[in-house]
């Protein structure tokens, strides 16, 4: 078992199923490749459990074009350009990108598991919010606890109520899947923004959240589990655009929300060190989201990007291209024409680029917790051939409406 951090990029994520399928061929005869993929998380990486009246209402255009723009060519309610962390995941894998919960429900096949996570979601249960009169990020009900109540629901439906120990269907099923946490509480840190609610109080009730789900999964469900950290927060536009905090970091982000978030990193990790002890029957391993991020921004030209904070689609002519009422797919929003070049998609959402880098890359630092091969230190990594055919996108939820038209022209 072991943690990675100071990852070169978000495309960590490939690597993370590399380590974990060599793993497997450590502790086993022959190295069997992942069959099943759970997600959970938020809009980072939600596949389209959300639509235009369940999120925010400035962003409750996904549903329509730009969002969708690069790859598919057509929006498929993700919040972004293209294809997100989990596509690659499951593209690396050679699995069907995964179908979201919603639409399970709704008859839609499953062959390579299910998304659970959901945009707008919250570690905390939402009516914390409520409670708190915090009504203006009201129209997304799901937390973390609504993710697994699904996951839950699913697993009885599959007739493995209780895990993995429940005859060897469900050994299999839970056995040869990936559980991928996706990052999950830095929509908590933004919606109690400037409230009279502590950040140490929601670090507190968003980690407890988190590791109550954890010990869930991990005793009767899931072998192999990936978490996220969160990313920077006090570098993307929405919170450098409308943070009351003026002091900037060395990444020239919000420091204090930046600390925030780093503070809550750490606490997660030690909680994650304790269940590897507690669980050990399982892989757990630790995705270090604030190190990919911060390695992009400190070295731009490397990766290829030429904008760290403005907004690729948004409002054009405001400072970071970003206005709450002219959201990205607006009527009077703007997209630039290459957003390969911009880490930030549409305010709080990257883009594809910054998901999937384009490179040869290398795992930098790996530390070792077990008797893990010195093979596993560097590995040198490449991103799925552009030759290989995509594979199958599950159908999107109803959209709104048309989609609106756009125009790729430069952006301010």
């Amino acid at each position: 078992m072991l943690t990675i951090s100071r990852t070169p990029l978000i495309m960590g994520a490939v690597f993370v199923i590399l380590i974990i399928k060599m793993i497997i061929a450590q502790s086993s005869a022959s190295s069997l490749p992942f069959t099943k993929i759970f997600a959970f998380g938020d809009s980072y990486t939600d596949t389209g459990n959300t639509g235009p009246s369940s999120v925010p209402s400035v962003f409750n255009y996904a549903s329509r074009l730009p969002y969708g723009m690069t790859f598919f060519h057509r929006p498929t309610n993700r919040y972004s350009d293209g294809r997100l962390v989990i596509d690659f995941v499951a593209s690396s894998l050679s699995l069907h990108y995964l179908t979201p919960y919603r639409l399970l429900k709704r008859g839609v096949a499953s062959s390579s598991g299910v998304n659970f996570a959901v945009a707008g979601s919250t570690a905390i249960e939402y009516e914390f919010f409520v409670k708190q009169n915090l009504s203006f990020f009201d129209r997304t009900r799901e937390s973390l606890g609504t993710q697994l109540t699904w996951f839950l629901e699913y697993a009885k439906a599959q007739g493995c109520e209780q895990g993995r120990d429940q005859g060897s269907k469900c050994m299999n099923l839970f056995d040869n899947a990936l559980f991928w946490v996706g990052e999950i509480g830095a929509n908590d840190y933004a919606y109690t923004l400037a409230s009279a609610i502590p950040s140490t109080v929601v670090r507190d009730l968003a980690i407890k959240r988190t590791t109550a789900f954890l010990k869930v999964i991990l005793k009767k469900y899931a072998k192999y589990v990936v978490i996220q950290g969160l990313p920077p927060a006090g570098c993307l536009v929405a919170s450098m655009t409308l943070s009351p905090f003026p002091g900037r970091d060395d990444l020239g982000c919000i420091k204090r929300m930046n600390q925030e978030i780093q503070d809550h990193n750490e606490v997660l990790q030690s909680k994650i060190k304790a269940f590897r002890k507690q669980f050990n029957h399982s892989v757990i391993l630790y995705a270090d989201y604030w190190g990919a991020y911060a390695s992009v921004i400190k070295n731009l030209s490397k990766y290829g990007f030429t904008e760290p904070f403005k907004a690729c689609c948004g409002a054009k002519g405001e400072r970071y291209n970003f206005n709450f009422f002219d959201a990205c797919g607006s009527p009077s929003s703007s997209v630039c024409p290459e957003p390969s070049k911009y880490i930030n998609w549409d305010g709080v959402h990257l883009t594809e680029a910054m998901y999937r880098h384009r490179r040869r890359r290398e795992i930098s630092t790996c530390r070792e917790l077990v008797a893990v091969p010195k093979a596993l230190i560097q590995i040198p990594l490449f991103p799925p051939s552009p030759l290989t055919p995509a594979p199958p996108l599950p159908p999107s939820l109803p959209n709104s409406g048309d989609p609106a038209p756009f125009t790729a022209e430069p952006t301010a």
